[in-house]
């Protein structure tokens, strides 16, 4: 079993709860209110600036060219690629990239960047990547998941399409192995309890953040 199936099963019924949270299954059957997905795109793209500093640390921490490198794809899908398709989406709103970038963060939103970036200061390149593998893996999943439910007219294809995608799967594969890698040099049964901590509150703040989407239509 790879580390990450470890700590998903060990930790299922947080996964479950942000896999399948009512903010997913509204994507995949149409009926999440837009101004819900427009709130967490917004707030997704502040999240993904932090999330492009947390590689840059798994950069500097990278005991080896190789990890470094790794790193770098990571940061690199993040500024290339997501943040790209956050601002081809919120243009259709009127959204610009500056005006995203102004606004300001939501309490979800700095609660669960901040939490990452900490556990990668305060740790090594395992706990950072365990601390981001819910949000890199997690969005694999639910493209996948969403991707064989949703139709072509969904206005939320386009999302479910990126992450469902052949190179982000791939990712999501080398993100698995990559802690698997790690994991052989670096972790012992005395420190699973501590990387199941990470990787439960970082799942927990996953969940959190779908539900901002939700709360912003209440």
């Amino acid at each position: 079993m790879s580390l990450f199936q470890r700590l998903k099963t060990d930790c299922r019924q947080d996964w479950q709860s942000y896999v399948d949270h009512e903010f997913v299954r509204g994507m995949g059957d149409r009926s999440l209110p837009q101004t819900a997905f427009k709130d967490y795109l917004v707030q997704d793209y502040l999240f993904l600036i932090q999330f492009a500093r947390a590689y840059a640390l798994a950069i500097y921490k990278g005991r080896t060219l190789a990890e470094m490198r790794g790193a770098l794809e990571g940061l690199k899908a993040i500024l290339d690629v997501e943040m790209d398709l956050h601002i081809r989406l919120c243009d259709r709103w009127g959204l610009s990239a500056e005006q995203l970038e102004a606004t300001p963060e939501k309490g979800e939103t700095v609660a669960y960047t901040r939490f990452v970036l900490d556990a990668g200061n305060a740790g090594d390149l395992l706990d950072l990547y365990v601390a981001l593998a819910p949000c890199m893996i997690g969005y694999g999943e639910i493209g996948a998941a969403l991707a064989n439910k949703a139709t072509k007219d969904n206005p939320y294809s386009e999302w479910i399409n990126e992450y469902a995608s052949a190179d982000y799967q791939d990712l999501t594969k080398a993100t698995i192995e990559n802690l698997d890698t790690l994991a052989s040099e670096m972790m012992t049964e005395a420190r699973y309890p501590r990387l199941k901590t990470l990787f439960g509150a970082a799942t927990r703040l996953e969940a959190d953040f779908w539900q901002m989407g939700m709360n912003a239509v209440k």
